[in-house]
């Protein structure tokens, strides 16, 4: 069915069509309305049966999640941000002891200083924490990929993260087809644990592991992992046989085929990099698109496979290894090993600076005659950037870096209550 709604709302409703019996719940912006449409959903028993349960932080969420599908429960949670990194403990717990929760991240900066606003640094830090990590260009594959989830790590027993945009999506009205219960339910079968905690067999998870078997335990982790990179296209496939769309997979190319210059990104961005791609074209450049839907696990083959035919690859990515420069892009360089090709890695969009289709043809115009630094920071401003630096070495006690710009720019910090 059709409809218009928040990117919170239809994720939401995608949730309780899998039918999951225990929700925990911890606000954070900007993954709130979700919870709470959940919450509204299971009050007036709209999903049922399901018990929705307020914790006291990320952290409890994680592990109440944690108990929830020890116990044999289909368990969902949602996070960003610090809230990603207060339960951080917790989630590698989950991957450890192989439980199939699925959670949402309304992807937001990580602090200091305090943002609120989208990039991919929240997920990223967590991306070797063993969970599957599937990011969402838009509302409706974000709906889908849910979905998807919730087969994927019931399959594997492995948590599965759905990545999707914070306030890019999550709070953007956008027109999606929700399915029906019966579509989910012909997708989606009734959970069955691979492993239950019941106290007629009792038996203990989690417990020490010492050097004799520790390492077999980790490679039996990053086995499944190695499984869903041929799961994930087989489920694709069988979706869209089942809801008449596709969503999900590993990749997608967009006008690849011939391209000499190919851009890789995760995520919203994608769209409007398709947008200016469109533009390019029909002004005659070669260029394409590479999106990222699988992060974890990194679908090499498949990156490798869009990018041969490249002369040059230019990878944008919301995020930042502080001291080397890109994560995504470091990712794809290990795809293209052995191929002789031009690679350069663009960091945008930090902290929800806008990436704007005028800054991506400048960007693009200048990567396909090589122009391009290995590493780019799109629209940094350089002058408050060397103002400060200037001030460093003027004065040791040069005061708070965020402050200092902010008064540059001419900007007042907002007071936190």
């Amino acid at each position: 069915m059709l409809k218009q709604c928040e990117g919170s709302r239809a994720v939401a409703e995608a949730v309780a069509l899998c039918r999951p019996e225990v929700v925990c719940a911890y606000p954070i912006s900007p993954q709130t309305h979700i919870v709470e449409a959940l919450g509204e959903m299971v009050k007036t028993g709209q999903l049922a049966p399901c018990e929705f349960i307020n914790v006291e932080s990320e952290f409890a969420a994680m592990s109440v999640a944690i108990g929830a599908s020890a116990a044999g429960a289909r368990s969902y949670t949602a996070t960003a941000s610090q809230g990603l990194l207060f339960m951080a403990e917790a989630v590698f717990n989950a991957s450890g002891l192989g439980l199939p929760i699925v959670m949402t991240v309304a992807n937001r900066a990580i602090g200091a200083p305090i943002n609120i606003w989208n990039d991919h640094s929240d997920a990223l830090a967590l991306r070797d924490a063993g969970w599957i990590q599937l990011f969402a260009e838009n509302n409706q594959e974000a709906l889908d990929l849910h979905i998807q989830a919730f087969r994927l790590g019931e399959e594997l027993s492995l948590p599965v993260m759905v990545c999707m945009d914070g306030f890019i999506l999550t709070h953007a009205y956008e027109r999606v087809d929700m399915p029906t219960q019966e579509q989910v339910d012909a997708y989606l079968p009734k959970y069955e644990p691979r492993q239950v905690l019941d106290p007629a067999e009792p038996v203990s998870i989690g417990a020490m592991v010492g050097p004799e078997a520790f390492m077999e335990v980790r490679y039996l982790a990053h086995a499944k992992q190695m499984e869903a990179l041929k799961l994930i296209p087989a489920y694709a496939a069988e979706f869209k046989q089942v809801f008449g769309r596709d969503s999900g997979g590993l990749t997608h190319t967009y006008h690849c085929e011939d391209a000499e210059t190919i851009v890789v990104a995760m995520g919203s961005v994608l769209g409007t990099i398709k947008d200016v791609v469109d533009e390019m074209r029909a002004a005659g450049h070669r260029i394409g698109v590479l999106g990222i839907t699988l992060f974890r696990p990194f679908p090499i083959e498949g990156v490798r496979a869009g990018l041969q035919g490249a002369k040059r690859v230019v990878v944008l990515e919301k995020s930042m290894a502080v001291g080397l420069g890109g994560i995504l892009s470091t990712n794809v360089r290990m795809a293209l090993s052995g191929l002789h090709m031009h690679g350069y890695t663009v960091i945008a969009g930090l902290g929800g600076r806008a990436i704007t289709k005028k800054s991506l043809m400048g960007l693009f115009l200048k990567a396909e005659k090589d122009a391009l630094e290995h590493v780019t920071f799109l629209d940094l401003d350089w002058a408050i950037v060397n103002k400060q630096l200037e001030r460093e070495k003027a004065r040791r006690r040069s005061g708070p870096v965020a402050e200092n710009l902010l008064r540059d720019i001419g900007v007042v910090a907002a007071r936190n209550y």
